[in-house]
């Protein structure tokens, strides 16, 4: 069965709109984890290059899931492995 090529386009863009939702999670992530590491600086703020340093650390390692759904998405749309 073989798909018409403005279907194949058209599950595609669907496929990187989806892709690039994975920056929700990220930006609710990074959010929570930068409010927590002012509240911990508040409470101790002689460890705040501690804290700092490992909040970043957090925040480079929850990026890579947006990251890879925006790598994702930009294939999707503009280097489709699909459409023959």
């Amino acid at each position: 069965m073989e798909f018409n090529e403005a279907f194949v386009m058209g599950c595609s863009a669907v496929g990187a709109g989806l892709a690039v939702i994975a920056g929700i999670g990220t930006g609710i992530g990074q959010g929570y984890a930068a409010g927590k590491a002012a509240e911990a600086v508040g409470r101790q703020p002689e460890a705040r290059g501690n804290i700092m340093s490992t909040m970043l650390v957090g925040d480079a390692v929850a990026e890579t899931s947006a990251i890879y759904g925006l790598v994702i998405a930009i294939l999707l749309l503009f280097a489709n492995p699909f459409i023959g």
